[in-house]
């Protein structure tokens, strides 16, 4: 009896102990429910919610999304929500730079809810797809209009406790106000009939336009400075009363041109890279097609190549350079900054062709992680690793909204699923050898020069001008050198272009000169090229 005693009390203190050490490994829930009140949103919602938190309060927490020293946000893609339905945001969502919910210090943090809503494109191509349909604000989910947010709450969060809150978006984000006509800034904004029936909704281009001094009382026709460049409504050129550029261009010796800045954001970007994609469409074709005629039929431009000229910087460099490349017959120049890859080889730290892995470099013995961002002490500011978590974490099938996904659109093969084809595995890092031959093939800028050089070279002589700085924070300047040292070896015809490197200067340094400065070089090579017999009125030298 007594034996029997002992043992049921021995399997009884067994059976309690597994039963504690069970309940200390069962980790406490964190969660957030995320509701859109019927009142603001009355409809079901396809998108994406986030949570994100910070221990600034300062600002709302998301506008302090980055990804260097940004705030830990966490995602979760959502389809068709119903009104007063709560999305969840668990332990199981990635989140960065803090991967889970469960890895945030106990403290007090502001916390918000944001809602991304998706629109449905029809595509012309026969894919449907979900995607923000931008609001004239540049890709900017963060901002964009019709966008929902909750008010700021200040909580206490201790993930070894757990917790569950419910967090209301019923802060909806207004329209756009965009900056109103002045004698020197004009806008044009129209539906583009090949962009609308790529993507089977309204898409619209537009064009930001500064008129030289007198324009409204003289006859004269200009030449034209097309700036490539992000999605902006300001004045082309940051043009303002009482800069030094506005000093310099209402003097009556300072060459007269008109200065133009394009819109043309898309379900991907802010920005289209002003090339025809099987992804993002046709806007190559569009902005030559119907954006360019239209400009110059409603101002007075000087319609020909010698007369029309090109510049831009990082994303506006790489269009400024590919435009110049792709229509060497329409432009007349190109002065271009710290462009985007302009071979892939030089791909933000990764050579896709040789590199296996984006995330790491591979040596015998050991791996490296891949940096991305640099300091011009050469200091790594991330890695390509985190980079492609932090776009995976804004949007995922590439609706980031963000840099990688972008070049992936643009430049890549279109996938099963009417998204893009990745180059990059998002989990593993492993490069598609496949993409990376698409890439090459149709949007490698030095492949394309390479290919192409008998019949391209003799159109660009003199007019591909090039600056970066030698330690560009995206590592850009790479693929300025490898093309500055081919081009050095051109023959039949030979032309080494110009290039001009900055000591030491980050991303994105654009030469020695003022703005201005600048101007009067365009207008110098303008005049110089122009036709015999032609005059320049636009210009009292």
């Amino acid at each position: 009896m007594i034996r029997r005693l002992v043992a049921c009390a021995l399997a009884a203190c067994a059976m309690a102990l597994v039963a504690a050490t069970l309940q200390s490994q069962v980790k406490p829930v964190v969660r957030f429910d995320i509701t859109v009140p019927a009142s603001v949103h009355p409809t079901p919602i396809t998108g994406r919610v986030y949570v994100m938190i910070t221990r600034n309060g300062q600002r709302e927490p998301r506008l302090q999304l980055s990804q260097v020293d940004g705030i830990p946000f966490f995602g979760r893609d959502v389809e068709k929500l119903a009104p007063g339905a709560a999305a969840t945001i668990d332990n199981s969502d990635l989140g960065f730079p803090v991967e889970r919910l469960s890895d945030l210090p106990a403290g007090d943090y502001f916390v918000q809810a944001f809602v991304n809503v998706y629109s449905e494109f029809r595509r012309a191509d026969g894919h449907t797809v979900w995607m923000h349909d931008d609001q004239w604000e540049g890709q900017q989910w963060h901002q964009s209009p019709g966008n929902l947010h909750s008010r700021v709450q200040t909580l206490r969060l201790d993930p070894s406790k757990g917790y569950r809150i419910q967090l209301d978006a019923d802060q909806v984000i207004p329209p756009v106000v965009v900056p109103p006509d002045t004698p020197w800034v004009k806008r044009i904004k129209l539906q583009s009939p090949m962009l609308t029936k790529f993507w089977g909704r309204p898409v619209h281009l537009g064009a930001t336009v500064l008129l030289p001094k007198d324009y409204e009382t003289s006859t004269v026709s200009y030449p034209v400075l097309y700036v490539q460049g992000h999605f902006g409504l300001g004045a082309p050129l940051g043009f303002r009363e009482g800069s030094p550029l506005y000093q310099e261009w209402t003097t009556a010796s300072f060459p007269r041109m008109i200065v133009v800045t394009f819109q043309h954001p898309n379900p991907y970007y802010d920005d289209s890279y002003a090339v025809n994609s099987v992804n993002v469409g046709p806007y190559g074709d569009a902005l030559m097609q119907e954006l360019i005629p239209e400009i110059e039929k409603r101002f007075r431009v000087l319609r020909e190549p010698y007369a029309r000229v090109l510049s831009g910087g990082s994303t506006g460099g790489w269009e400024s350079l590919a435009l110049q490349l792709f229509h060497p017959d329409f432009f007349g120049g190109t002065w271009t900054a710290c462009p985007d890859p302009v071979t892939f080889s030089g791909y933000e730290g990764v050579d896709i062709y040789k590199d296996d892995n984006a995330f790491y470099k591979q040596h015998e013995w050991y791996r490296v992680p891949t940096p991305n961002m640099r300091d011009t002490f050469g200091e790594p500011q991330n890695t390509v690793q985190q980079k492609v978590q932090f776009e995976v974490v804004n949007g995922t099938k590439g609706r980031s909204g963000r840099q990688f996904d972008i070049w992936s659109a643009v430049f890549g093969p279109l996938g099963n699923d009417g998204f893009f084809k990745p180059l990059i595995d998002p989990r593993s890092g492993a490069i598609d050898k496949e993409v990376a031959a698409y890439w090459r093939e149709n949007f490698d800028l030095l492949s394309i020069m390479q290919k192409n050089w008998p019949t391209l070279g003799p159109k660009i002589i003199d007019k591909i001008h090039i600056y970066t700085g030698d330690m560009d924070t995206y590592q850009l300047d790479k693929g300025v050198v490898l093309m500055d040292q081919w081009m050095k070896t051109t023959a039949n015809p030979h032309y080494e272009g110009f290039f001009l490197y900055g000591d030491r200067k980050p991303h994105c340094w654009n030469g020695p000169e003022t703005q201005p400065e600048r101007l009067k070089q365009m207008a110098i090579h303008i005049a110089a090229h122009k036709p015999v017999g032609a005059t320049t009125p636009w210009w009292q030298y």
